[in-house]
């Protein structure tokens, strides 16, 4: 019995030792996310050494493959390996993928069921895989997928070091007076007081709005309370950003939003990642 355990021992040890670390260039792998896998697309430039991991969140086509090339110009432009995770739309409904799996039938979920927890275990893989757990990482999703960073930022920040939502569809105002998804209304108190509000507003987020995302159109939330944040997505992301400023001045709270805006892109991922502003989103003061 005590020659098994050995073994198990041995051979776990030898496989974290000759584990590989991510492939150069464009490549995908597997995070088994304890039970539910998910496919990660990566992205290591040559020029690699030991800087940032860039998680990025993909948009409603679920195109995971698609969003890692997009961002191949930010791992080359800072030197960062490029993690994209799959969330499909089987397991990954809106419910679980824009609003987090926060509540489901109208109760709060154990936390460690909430999307957003899957996060830094999905970071942790990938430092693991490079033998450097002290890798800083950064957080940006476009369009469903800045909706989903927008969400974490108020319940589940971690330690990223940024947190950045481009083009989000609706935005999550820091008021009672709009419902979830759209703020956080009809939340129970644990999820929706003072405190919870606080933090979201003291949290690393930016809101990254490219200035010609105007138009209706790439599936644009027009419900009623999606139309209340403002007529297109620059709009919802100036109006938040105002409200939220505005909120954490009245109050005297620490206020670590930041908003960049990006001149002439429309609802577009791989320009967005491309422009000269993602690195003030990334990484400005």
């Amino acid at each position: 019995m005590k020659k098994s355990v050995l073994f198990i021992l041995l051979v776990v040890l030898l496989t974290d030792l000759f584990a590989q670390s991510i492939q150069v260039g464009c490549s995908s792998t597997v995070y088994e996310n304890n039970g539910e896998p998910l496919t990660i697309f990566t992205y290591k430039p040559a020029t690699y050494k030991g800087g940032p991991i860039l998680v990025v969140f993909h948009g409603v086509r679920r195109n995971a493959e698609d969003y890692r090339n997009f961002a191949i110009t930010m791992g080359e432009r800072f030197k960062a390996i490029i993690v994209t995770p799959l969330f499909d739309s089987v397991r990954f409904a809106s419910s679980r993928y824009q609003r987090g799996g926060i509540m489901k039938n109208e109760k709060v979920q154990p936390k460690e069921k909430w999307t957003y927890s899957m996060i830094p275990g999905l970071v942790a893989y990938v430092r693991k895989l490079e033998k450097n757990d002290s890798l800083p990482y950064y957080l940006i999703g476009h369009s469903a997928g800045g909706q989903f960073l927008v969400r974490m930022a108020a319940f589940l920040p971690g330690e990223a070091r940024r947190i950045v939502a481009a083009n989000p569809g609706s935005d999550l105002f820091p008021t009672k007076e709009q419902n979830f998804g759209y703020g956080f209304g009809k939340l129970p108190e644990v999820l929706s007081s003072n405190e919870v509000i606080r933090s979201y507003l003291a949290a690393p987020l930016t809101l990254y709005l490219g200035t010609d995302d105007i138009r209706p159109e790439h599936n644009f939330d027009e419900s009623a309370a999606g139309m209340v944040q403002g007529n297109s997505r620059l709009e919802r992301g100036r109006n938040c950003f105002a409200y939220a400023k505005a909120l954490a001045e009245k109050n005297g709270w620490i206020f670590n939003w930041r908003k960049v805006e990006t001149p002439g892109i429309d609802h577009d991922a791989a320009r967005m990642f491309a422009a000269k502003e993602v690195e003030d989103a990334l990484f400005g003061k």
